[in-house]
């Protein structure tokens, strides 16, 4: 009996004292009870050093440009003219279309004459009448004169005024015709219709036989020596331009940068963008057309940068580091993040160095001539300087 007690005891606990011993067990060897431990004390580590004969020292330089604020805008021209027609008539003959360039007095358009030459018959047949009738009016009136001067019993007051009124309303019988003689004259004129300045037509709104109508729309023509760059350009920037200072204008179109000149300030802000719109004059220029897309770049402000050799720099995949050079000669390994290329050969540095450091970079790759590479249009690795940030409104 007691054995077969002894028997049960063994078989329900040794496997949990087992279960116990190894946990014990695992936990002893994950802190490291059973590895052989380091001494305390300090351990000197030894540092990379400068090697002189594969390796160069660039500075860390700090580099001062300004920050240019880039407005876009839309190239429209202060001299633009709609051409339309004064009286109602048929369009007989146009001569000009989209594109052509004419100069002052070149005919246009010609309007039918036919209608407006029969009214002007018809005119000038009751000046001519009107003109009859006054010769027998002032005939009449002065036998009437003469008859009363003779005898002054012959004729009544009342006569007399009838034939003075006659001569009276012949007169201005005369004048009236005179008056619509040359109003119709005058729209005779209306039936060709030329330019009245120097321009280019953008647009031909009717065609050859079509019937128009007074103070309708024709032609549409600008003077191409008058485009400026409408551009809305932010409260704080506006303020600090006058009229007639000289601005660059970027043209998309063209890629070619024009310097222009402040020709206008509207005095009033936008209050939903708060910004006030510019208009920049800009020289007449082949290619310029008005509607175009045009970027106005002003300073806003001056940054300091940090520029070091683009060949001081070792990537591991995505990663950026440089070698730093301290005083005693030893490299120290940092990972810095970079900008935008600026100089020649050069990078901006956003983090990871301070000015005047010292950055270590191979002999054979050695810094070229620190020369800023002017811009020639759009942006580019070589035409924006580090540090030249250029943003739109």
């Amino acid at each position: 009996m007691k054995i077969a007690g002894v028997v049960v005891f063994v078989k329900k606990f040794v496997p949990f004292l087992l279960g116990i011993v190894v946990l014990v067990g695992v936990v002893l060897w994950l802190s490291g009870f059973f590895n052989t431990t380091v001494p305390p004390g300090r351990t000197e580590l030894s540092l990379a050093r400068l090697d002189p004969a594969t390796e160069a020292v660039q500075p860390v330089d700090i580099i001062r440009k300004p920050v240019v604020e880039e407005a876009v805008g839309t190239i429209r021209a202060s001299d633009r003219t709609t051409i339309s027609s004064r009286i109602m008539s048929t369009i007989q003959k146009i001569h000009v279309r989209a594109g052509s360039e004419v100069s002052p007095g070149d005919v246009l358009i010609e309007l039918d004459r036919a209608a407006v030459e029969r009214q002007w018959n018809q005119a000038q047949a009751s000046l001519t009448a009107a003109e009859a009738a006054l010769k027998q009016a002032q005939d009449d009136y002065d036998r009437a004169v003469r008859l009363r001067q003779q005898n002054p019993g012959a004729m009544s007051e009342q006569q007399f005024n009838e034939f003075k009124t006659r001569l009276d309303q012949a007169k201005a019988n005369v004048e009236k015709a005179r008056q619509a003689s040359a109003e119709i004259e005058v729209n005779l004129s209306y039936c060709t219709i030329s330019a009245t300045r120097k321009g280019k037509i953008v647009d031909r709104l009717a065609e050859e036989g079509d019937t128009v109508s007074p103070g309708v729309p024709l032609l549409t023509l600008y003077d191409p020596g008058t485009l400026r760059l409408e551009v809305p350009i932010i409260e704080n920037l506006a303020t600090r331009l006058a009229i007639g200072d000289r601005v660059r204008v970027y043209i998309d179109a063209l890629d070619r940068e024009i310097e222009g000149t402040v020709d206008e300030k509207v005095p009033q802000a936008d209050s939903a963008s708060r910004t006030v719109l510019v208009k920049i004059a800009l020289p007449e220029t082949p290619g310029l057309v008005e509607g175009m897309f045009g970027r106005v770049k002003l300073e806003a402000a001056v940054r300091d940068h940090l520029c070091i050799p683009v060949a001081a720099i070792r990537r591991v995949g995505q990663l950026e580091f440089v070698d730093v050079v301290r005083g005693d000669g030893t490299k120290e390994r940092r990972l810095i993040q970079t900008g935008r290329l600026g100089r020649l050969g050069h990078i901006e540095v956003l983090s990871g160095v301070r000015g005047g450091e010292k950055v270590a970079v191979p002999k054979d790759a050695a810094s070229e001539a620190c020369e800023i590479v002017p811009g020639t249009g759009a942006p580019s690795p070589d035409s924006a300087p580090a540090g030249v940030e250029e943003s739109g409104q």
